[in-house]
């Protein structure tokens, strides 16, 4: 392939190559703007690159599209894809990341503007108009999604390389996680009993459950005589309403109840069923183990919203709803239940997601093991020793 450099205007230079054309076969003249060129010595290193790539295939021509153009474009094609409470998850960090990118066009984005406008957004970045800026944790979710939006554009063939991986997001803290010991679980769920809160709260400390599984649960998906549930379903808020999905981890899972618990859940469908009466409903199995009071869907966001307002009332540390379900896994690990169990019984994807989750509990763990084993070997040395 040939091709010249040609300066149009001061300082404008463009490479000038000689190219065939894929429909006609004929050869035609092409002109390609050099941005950043600096004088003919630099044009012409920018044209040996550009020869090099179109010989490979790997030449991506420059195109005006802009990085908020791009995102746009990319936010619809992933809507087919994933969930919705996912699509709004990127449009807020697709939100972030225009004000500081937005106008720069996608074939010109360099790593170094990415970065800067990651310190941009640590510095004051908020959209609500308070002072301050994002957390880490929000900057690394904008470098997450937009190193995924520029892995699309090379497969589309708007860019020949990722510039985002290039970059490096910041570093996020792991804040620690906040349990329940037995006694505060006690106190809690005695304190809830009597209140619409008091099932959810015992699926959360006994079983797991996190919020959208416990709303989607229905009595079909219980057999209180084999002391068993089925986690089918996740209920997820969308606009205008709920919607149910699969599970986080996309499969079901069975969850063996506690005696204690699949008795108050039979106290809790005698109730239901006689509310449910009063309203001129009769009680089935595709009904939700929990409703409002009207009959209704609860909501993911009741259940925490109440489950605050049950703390605060009774003058409680405030914990989330989730943490019962980090709860529970950490009893069981420190009643030495098998991570494999606990992982089964949380519906995680593998074990090292459990282990990883946990690994605050496993050092006790692991002293416990030593002390074991060593009184193992101590007691059968003991016995080889002569009389």
């Amino acid at each position: 392939m040939k091709g010249h450099v040609r300066e149009r205007g001061k300082g404008n230079w463009y490479a000038v190559l000689s190219v065939r054309d894929p429909q006609t076969g004929r050869r035609k003249v092409k002109f390609i703007a050099l941005s950043g060129a600096k004088g003919k010595r630099e044009a012409q290193q920018h044209l040996a690159r550009i020869v090099t790539e179109l010989d490979t295939g790997t030449f991506v021509e420059p195109v005006k599209t802009t990085v908020a153009e791009f995102l746009q474009r990319w936010l619809d094609h992933v809507q087919t894809q994933v969930q919705p409470r996912t699509v709004r998850f990127y449009a807020e960090q697709v939100a972030n990341l225009i004000p500081a990118l937005g106008r720069v066009p996608l074939s010109k984005l360099k790593p170094e503007q990415i970065s800067a406008a990651y310190s941009a957004a640590l510095a004051g970045g908020r959209r609500d108009g308070k002072p301050g800026g994002l957390s880490a944790r929000s900057v690394h979710h904008m470098h997450r999604v937009l190193k995924q939006a520029l892995g699309q554009a090379m497969k589309w063939g708007a860019v020949n390389r990722n510039v985002a991986a290039l970059v490096d997001a910041p570093k996020v803290v792991r804040v620690e996680m906040r349990t329940l010991d037995v006694s505060q679980a006690v106190t809690i769920i005695e304190l809830a009993r009597g209140t619409p809160i008091f099932i959810p709260i015992l699926l959360g400390l006994l079983c797991g459950l996190r919020r959208g599984e416990i709303c989607a649960l229905r009595w079909r998906n219980i057999d209180l005589d084999s002391g068993q549930l089925s986690v089918v379903a996740s209920l997820e808020e969308v606009r205008g309403g709920v919607r149910e999905k699969s599970p986080k981890n996309g499969k079901g899972r069975k969850v063996a109840l506690p005696p204690m618990l699949v008795a108050e859940l039979r106290r809790h469908r005698l109730a239901q069923a006689e509310w449910l009466l009063r309203l001129g409903v009769r009680l089935i199995d595709d009904h939700h183990v929990c409703v409002r009071e009207n009959g209704e869907t609860v909501w993911p966001t009741s259940v925490g919203r109440a489950f605050r307002t049950l703390l605060r009332h009774h003058h409680l540390p405030l914990v989330r709803f989730h943490d019962l379900r980090h709860s529970h896994a950490t009893h069981m690990l420190v009643s030495n239940v098998h991570p494999k169990v606990v992982q089964e019984r949380l519906g995680h994807s593998s074990i090292g997601i459990t282990l990883d989750t946990y690994s605050h509990v496993l050092p006790g763990m692991q002293e416990d093991a030593v002390a074991k084993v060593d009184a193992m070997l101590q007691a059968a040395m003991n016995k080889r020793e002569p009389k």
